[in-house]
């Protein structure tokens, strides 16, 4: 009973949020399992702060939305962005991230929210975000080039500014140290670069945080502690989801598929050029027009590839496998194509969305990318 509570809305509070939004014309944003606001706002009129201007926020009660903490968190000083993980049902994870103009309004908060009593028995968790930008990706060839590594990054992700490669007495291989532009971005590659490298590359590599940055010695370290006996609220798995077959938007976006670097194919024993790349979608064909997605979309590339070839339009069905721990929803796939006898099967996993039309729509576009990548390395037989 308590767990079927747990994830239930409370709408009294749903309601308060959407009268706070429409009142104060507040803005937000649901992307990748979490709901933004600013980043920056349009009233900002501030540089892009810095470093160790972002805190991190736990013991946030379920039900407790942007209208009560975005206040609260802007007595402070003007916030530059503030990010709330959400569960697909509309509750929150149970933390948030604050970021300020600078490291200074950022230290101030931590002094006067830590501890804050949001609710009665419940108090807040704030403390400096390690806003972690590096990662350390191990077990790569011992001929890898940098140069050819970081076209590579780049190619699979988002915010890949540079990288640097170590290697000697009890390193295995080669390491590469990888700086992202954000801890954002660099967060998003940790968790699908294992899975690219062993697909694009067949490389079982390792992905793990580097810790880079150390303590400030004048770094406030808060003084007033939440009691021991409020701890973080548990993590629920969410219902099963029925199967529907829907169509969206895919990360990474795939486009023509980016030239890999000659080097680093020859090194890890995967062809340098594609048999067949993928056909490009024309904004101007009937088959784009009326949806809102990229050329890049991997539903219309898969249906313009077979249009192609000359098979039927694939029909997919999708269904909900499991959680993961790290917060992907699992979903198992059936693609079938008219015109190929086996069908194609595979799992995938996507990130919490806002409902679960756009989590079915993630799952299906990531379907569609990996059998778009089946049929660039084996070209289809009728």
């Amino acid at each position: 009973m308590e767990n079927r509570q747990s994830q239930v809305l409370n709408l009294e509070r749903v309601q308060a949020l959407e009268t706070w939004l429409k009142a104060t014309n507040t803005q937000l944003i649901q992307v990748n399992g979490q709901r933004k606001y600013g980043g920056p706002p349009e009233v900002w009129d501030g540089p892009t702060p810095g470093t160790r201007s972002e805190v991190f926020i736990s013991q946030i009660p379920r039900d407790a939305y942007e209208d009560l903490l975005i206040p609260l968190f802007s007595s402070v000083g003007p916030l530059w962005e503030f990010r709330l993980m959400m569960n697909f049902s509309g509750q929150n994870r149970g933390f948030a991230y604050a970021k300020y103009g600078s490291a200074a309004v950022a230290n101030h908060a931590i002094q006067l929210l830590h501890g804050h009593m949001l609710e009665p028995g419940v108090r807040l968790c704030v403390r400096r975000s390690t806003e972690k930008r590096h990662l350390c990706i191990g077990d790569l060839p011992s001929t890898t080039k940098q140069e050819h590594l970081l076209q590579v990054l780049r190619v699979l992700a988002e915010g890949v500014e540079r990288v640097s490669l170590k290697a000697g007495p009890g390193i295995e291989g080669v390491s590469a140290i990888v700086a992202f532009s954000s801890h954002h971005t660099a967060s998003m590659a940790k968790k699908m670069l294992m899975e690219a490298f062993k697909k694009q590359f067949a490389l079982n590599v390792s992905v793990k945080w580097q810790s880079t940055v150390k303590p400030r010695p004048d770094e406030t370290i808060p003084t007033q502690k939440p009691p021991k006996s409020l701890q973080p609220f548990p993590l629920k798995p969410p219902r099963l989801i029925p199967n529907s077959p829907q169509s969206s938007v895919l990360p990474p976006p795939l486009s023509r598929p980016a030239s890999t670097p000659p080097g680093f194919c020859r090194a890890v024993g995967r062809p340098t050029a594609p048999k067949h790349p993928y056909p490009p979608c024309s904004s101007n064909s009937s088959s784009c027009q009326g949806h809102k997605v990229s050329a890049a979309s991997p539903v219309m590339l898969l249906g313009k590839v077979c249009e192609a070839i000359g098979f039927g339009q694939p029909v997919y069905e999708i269904y909900y496998s499991h959680t993961g721990p790290d917060g992907f929803i699992y979903f198992t796939y059936r693609v079938n194509i008219p015109g190929v006898t086996i069908p194609f099967k595979g799992l995938v996993m996507v990130l919490l969305g806002p409902s679960t039309t756009t989590i079915m729509e993630e799952a299906q576009q990531s379907a569609a990318h990996q059998v778009l990548q089946r049929v660039y390395n084996n070209q289809l037989d009728h």
